[in-house]
């Protein structure tokens, strides 16, 4: 939505932000380069004129997720945090200083569900086109791209079946209680001492009490599962409400140690168990991640979620294709390591292992292999100083939103930085010429 224009009668007494500003401020300069009309013309379709609250600018949108991504915000940061500043106001498109909040922090969410992943997308190439118009990135760079995977970790507790049994017989508890069914047993506090003494026994190295615990709070899962079973036939709306609640508990109950797709959450059954070779953290929580940078400047081109744990060398494909699409360029070399051997990229671009015959090589494909190696620092600074470390957002399509916004917020720090630059060498020619 465009924003509305307003009555300059009911501006009179506000302040306006060109004269609160500093024009040469990175942020300023940035939010001048970037082309906010097209994300109008984008987005116009999703709204509904005439029908239901008026929809916010979709600059204003936009730039709230800029923002939030680029400085590591959750969402209400960034709503709180964008009434203090005026540099954030402007960006997001405001004339005037304002003093109240512009959106409800929920707001992003369901606008997030509106736009999609398709719509992030465009997010991150429009970042990619201010990149090529600041000079921060070149098209020559586009062509030599360098490509890793990561784990996008979720926001869970690490888990454990005895919490597993305990959180989910809390959760159809709870439940039965709001939709008026009356159980034989709720074992509240047998549930909670029994959660409390494995923990301790597993602390004593005493297993076999431990075992037992667990057992028990393996029992008291079953017993409300079955009692709810019972009281819910006969009830289509009673048996519709709990078929999923239901489903997942007996998936707890009967998964064991060695079984795949196995549940490691209750408010997010999609989390994958993955095993990243790494000596400090065995296992990690979520789901798999491509990252496509380009070999030169490390400016992210692409990023996308994978769920059920592919094999590296079978996301190449796809991440290729992604990249070209939102970038709209077409890449001559890929630099990949070992665990891209037997890939499924079937493009015209030229993949190069890295580790495999590279002494026969050319002095010059030599010196962009080194440079693979690059896009291990790129996701470490996604994941500490983004979003990408520890992911918030809800279910498979939170994953996938999650990972192309924490691209944007990497882009947009990386232009933020090189803008910083030329200005500080600009005050340095002027304070040596005077």
């Amino acid at each position: 939505m465009q924003a509305k224009p307003k009555s300059l009668q009911m501006e009179l007494f506000k302040t306006s932000l060109k004269k609160l500003i500093n024009h040469k401020h990175p942020l300023c300069i940035l939010g001048e380069r970037i082309e906010w009309p097209e994300f109008d013309n984008a987005f116009g379709p999703l709204y509904c004129e005439g029908k239901g609250r008026p929809g916010k600018p979709t600059r204003l949108m936009v730039g709230l997720h800029y923002l939030k991504h680029t400085y590591d915000l959750s969402d209400e940061e960034v709503v709180s945090q964008w009434l203090e500043n005026p540099y954030w106001q402007y960006f997001c498109g405001n004339e005037y200083f304002e003093h109240g909040f512009p959106i409800d922090a929920s707001s992003m969410t369901r606008w997030r569900q509106r736009v999609e992943e398709a719509g992030m997308e465009r997010l991150l190439g429009e970042t990619i086109k201010a990149g090529l118009e600041i000079g921060a990135l070149k098209k020559t760079s586009m062509k030599k791209l360098n490509v890793d995977t990561t784990v996008q970790e979720k926001a869970i507790s690490f888990p454990t079946d005895a919490n597993l049994y305990h959180r989910m017989r809390e959760k159809l508890v709870g439940m039965s209680k709001e939709h008026g069914i009356k159980l034989r047993q709720s074992y509240k506090f047998k549930s909670k001492y029994s959660l409390i003494m494995r923990g301790r026994y597993s602390h004593a190295r005493q297993m076999r009490r431990s075992n037992r615990e667990l057992r028990r709070l393996r029992t008291y899962l079953g017993r409300v599962v079955r009692d709810i079973e019972r009281k819910v036939v006969g009830s289509k709306e009673l048996s519709d409400v709990f078929r999923e609640p239901l489903s997942l508990a007996q998936r707890i109950l009967n998964q064991r140690r060695q079984d795949k797709n196995k549940v490691y959450s209750i408010h997010a059954p999609e989390v994958e168990c993955i095993s990243k070779g790494k000596a400090h953290k065995k296992y990690e929580f979520g789901c798999k991640v491509s990252v496509t940078a380009t070999s030169k400047e490390c400016f992210i081109l692409g990023m996308k979620a994978y769920h059920g744990n592919p094999y590296d060398g079978h996301t190449l494909e796809e991440s290729i294709t992604q990249t070209e699409r939102i970038s709209g360029f077409t890449a001559n070399d890929i630099y990949v390591d070992r665990g891209y051997r037997g890939h499924n990229y079937t493009g015209e671009a030229l993949v190069h292992i890295v580790g495999r015959g590279t002494k026969k090589l050319k002095a010059s494909v030599r010196k962009w292999i080194k440079r693979r190696s690059a896009i291990e620092a790129v996701i470490g600074h996604a994941k500490t100083d983004g979003r990408l470390g520890r992911n918030f957002l809800k279910g498979r399509d939170g994953d996938n939103i999650n990972a192309i916004l924490s691209g944007c917020g990497y882009n947009m720090r990386k232009l933020l930085t090189v803008l910083l630059f030329c200005l500080f060498s600009w005050r340095q020619r002027l304070f040596s010429a005077s």
